[in-house]
């Protein structure tokens, strides 16, 4: 259990260090991409992120303990791979159900702004959403694009953890990388979450709209590049 809570307050100092880093590219991308203007009680960035990282970084944590062969003995670039994945597909679990309650009211917004006098407020926030969609689809309502969303975590992430592990590995010259400075670590995590969207970009253009490559990179390289750090930072203090 230790370690359990170790790693979900590491993942959620690493998420709010993603949403600071990473908002102001956030804002940028999301202006180039002409998204509606979020409605009054849309969910925040903030605790989505911190909640997704927490998730994210404690399941990956517990696979590390399903597949080390013994204590102290690190992963294998195989074993990170594996551990990603399986906190890829934790995460869908939690991201799906936001995106869905998301997309609902940035379309419930759309309509409002075209000015349509047909259009009436349907939802009066993401608590709202979900109360209705209970109501009228039931719990399955909530997952639909559970599957598109698995596709997208689930080797996104496998390429993060395995990708960041491997090149920290290179930079240490070996499988101790506990002697890394902070430099190495956020050029670790950048590279990782770069790859994130190298290999997984087509299918989050087929699951949303089509997005600038260029601002998605711009935004999840330094961004994720703080998160790994604060994540490695606030975990090695914690013992």
């Amino acid at each position: 259990m230790g370690d359990i809570a170790k790693d979900l307050a590491s993942g959620t100092v690493g998420g709010a260090a993603q949403l600071i880093v990473g908002h102001p590219f956030d804002t940028i991308k999301v202006k180039l991409q002409s998204q509606p203007v979020p409605l009054p009680g849309q969910p925040q960035v903030c605790w989505c992120m911190a909640a997704f990282n927490a998730v994210l970084f404690t399941v990956r944590g517990q696979m590390e303990v399903l597949l080390r062969s013994q204590p102290g003995v690190p992963l294998t670039i195989e074993q990170q791979f594996v551990a990603g994945s399986g906190a890829g597909i934790a995460v869908s679990f939690l991201a799906c159900p936001t995106e869905l309650i998301k997309c609902r009211l940035q379309a419930q917004s759309a309509l409002a702004d075209s000015g349509s006098a047909a259009v009436a407020v349907k939802y009066g926030g993401p608590m709202d959403v979900a109360k209705k969609v209970l109501k009228s689809e039931g719990v399955r309502g909530l997952f639909k694009g559970l599957f598109p969303t698995l596709v997208l975590e689930v080797p996104g992430n496998a390429s993060v953890f395995g990708v960041y592990e491997a090149f920290k590995q290179y930079l240490a010259g070996g499988q101790d990388t506990s002697g890394l400075g902070r430099g190495s670590l956020i050029a670790a995590g950048g590279l990782a979450r770069a790859s994130f969207w190298a290999s997984v970009y087509p299918t989050d253009v087929v699951k949303s709209v089509i997005q600038g490559f260029g601002p998605a990179m711009a935004r999840c390289v330094p961004a994720n590049a703080a998160c790994f750090l604060a994540y490695e930072v606030t975990r090695s203090s914690l013992g």
